[in-house]
């Protein structure tokens, strides 16, 4: 039985009566039971949605019995192809009193359709992980999979990921300069996962969600920061994650070619960014000491890594 009363229940008392001919209606008006033997539903399902004002009544009989013109018949139709729909009763109740509504609607379920194949998609995938790993390797992965606290009927988010970017870069970040690194670093989720990046994802969370900061404030040296991102070192923030991206995009296309790491534009540009955000020259020697600095910090090398499986 849902809760607009489908399944089967018989009539009682006047209502019966009047939907099997006993008891005279008013000229143009249709009974509580008429009115479902035509619709084809329950005389409680008419009675649920009457109550809930989508059905209104022509009038009522001498013996307070309700009354339904035809058009309650197209009206109660309708009610019951949105209510197939999995429309909820709120908005269908919206559809019948504003003229503009059903396309909005209608967008609404469909996002929220959305949302659920791809939490569906993503269970399905983490399964099929569990499935086809060893008895070895279960126990961890459970624990990785338990980690992302995904509810039930939800996709996983990336809420964790740009938590910790925002507690990684320096303190001193304009806000539009670290929202567009958060964009930028966050990868975006895929709708339709395979299992290698279910568990990419689900160490990606664990490794950002892990104990990588202390509690000091970020306006203190801190453990958990890169050594450049230190105060005192004459460092201008602002300079490096602004100039940043035109690096990345010249090493972009030798990067999805797989081809090594080489001399060049895109190398030049990298230092060059770092020298001017460290008010320092671009030397030899800073380089060795720039590459130095980049190696003491292999844990965002391993955020880089499984990203990318994602």
């Amino acid at each position: 039985m849902t809760a607009d009363g489908t399944g089967s229940e018989s009539e009682s008392g006047s209502e019966k009566a009047t939907a099997t001919g006993t008891g005279p209606a008013p000229p143009g008006a249709w009974s509580i039971g008429q009115l479902a033997e035509r619709a084809g539903v329950t005389v409680k399902t008419v009675r649920f949605y009457s109550d809930r004002g989508l059905l209104p009544e022509a009038a009522r009989s001498g013996g307070g019995h309700r009354r339904y013109g035809p058009e309650a018949l197209d009206r109660l139709r309708l009610i019951r192809s949105l209510r197939g729909l999995d429309v909820p009763v709120p908005e269908v109740s919206r559809v019948l009193a504003e003229e503009d509504a059903l396309e909005d609607v209608i967008e609404d379920q469909l996002r929220a359709l959305g949302t659920r194949l791809t939490a569906l998609r993503w269970r399905e995938a983490a399964l099929r992980l569990l499935r086809d790993c060893s008895t070895e390797e279960r126990a961890e992965r459970l624990r990785l999979i338990g980690g992302l606290g995904t509810p039930p009927n939800a996709p996983p988010n990336t809420a964790a990921l740009a938590r910790f970017w925002r507690l990684w870069l320096p303190a001193r970040l304009p806000a539009r300069v670290v929202s567009a690194v958060v964009e930028q670093a966050v990868p975006r989720l895929p709708e339709d996962p395979a299992p290698a990046q279910v568990l990419a994802f689900a160490r990606l969370h664990a490794f950002v969600s892990g104990p990588c900061f202390d509690s000091a404030p970020r306006t203190a040296a801190r453990p958990g920061q890169p050594e450049a991102h230190q105060p005192g070192k004459g460092y201008r923030p602002d300079v490096l994650y602004e100039g940043l991206p035109e690096a990345f995009a010249l090493a972009s296309a030798a990067l999805r070619a797989g081809r090594a790491p080489h001399p060049g534009e895109a190398l030049d540009c990298f230092v060059a960014v770092h020298a001017a955000a460290l008010n320092a020259r671009d030397t030899a020697g800073f380089r060795r000491g720039l590459a130095r600095m980049l190696a003491a910090e292999p844990r965002i090398d391993h955020y880089w890594q499984l990203a990318a499986e994602v």
